[in-house]
């Protein structure tokens, strides 16, 4: 339940998938809104970088609590030490709506006290703060660690490397537009077009840690399932 299978040098191969090979911006493109709004100065980039990650973390930990014992199948079981068989209740179908009011929980609290720590980060993300709590990475990441079923501290380890992946994404795209806005680019790519170029180059450069194993849990060998994969693909004794 905490860590399954999962041995240390399993837990940083997932923190580097998280934030480099399976980069939730730059390879599935989830939380394109707010990278694209809040990319025009290093400052803001990283203050928002700094807030998704919190709000990931936080929320992608409560998250996997309310999946295993409120949503999951069978995840009422414990209900039993006060006397109630609630083993055969699903809960499944309001999955979304508890993800969600956990973000949305998250992002108010941090909210308020961004608000009173540093008020001129604050007014310079504006609207885009609250939108956080409709952040499709931030729901994202959550869901896809559900659908995985990674243990506790995986989960942890994802959700967090996830964060800081967005982070990295942003912060490099609004270190390029600083340097942009003093570099000769045509008149016709200024702007949003140049953006859109730069982040394809550097969703082509991440794809080159593509082949980095070392998430495989303990006890699963990836040479066995490919050697099971190809016996598979095996025609049979006879066929031509």
């Amino acid at each position: 339940m905490w860590m399954g299978s999962y041995e240390p040098i399993n837990l940083l191969g997932l923190l580097i998938q998280s934030v480099l090979i399976e980069n939730f911006l730059l390879a599935n493109f989830l939380g394109m809104c707010t990278y694209l709004a809040c990319s025009t100065k290093l400052k803001t980039a990283n203050g928002l970088g700094v807030a998704v990650v919190f709000v990931l973390t936080c929320s992608g930990v409560l998250n996997w609590f309310v999946h295993q014992f409120i949503t999951k199948a069978g995840g009422l079981a414990w209900l039993d030490f006060i006397g109630l068989d609630a083993s055969a209740i699903n809960l499944n179908f309001l999955e979304f709506l508890l993800f969600i009011s956990v973000i949305a929980a998250f992002v108010q609290m941090l909210e308020i006290v961004l608000e009173k720590v540093s008020p001129a980060l604050y007014l310079t993300l504006g609207i885009y703060l609250p939108l956080i709590a409709v952040n499709c990475a931030i729901l994202g990441a959550c869901l896809f660690a559900v659908t995985r079923d990674y243990p506790f501290v995986p989960n942890l380890v994802y959700v967090f490397g996830s964060g800081a992946g967005w982070w990295l994404a942003i912060a490099l795209i609004a270190a390029i537009r600083e340097k942009l806005v003093v570099s000769d680019v045509v008149p016709s790519l200024r702007g949003m077009a140049i953006t859109f170029i730069m982040t394809g180059l550097m969703s082509m450069a991440f794809q080159g840690f593509t082949g980095i194993k070392l998430a495989v849990p303990t006890g699963v060998s990836e040479s066995v399932i490919d050697f099971a994969a190809m016996e598979d693909e095996k025609p049979a004794k006879g066929v031509q």
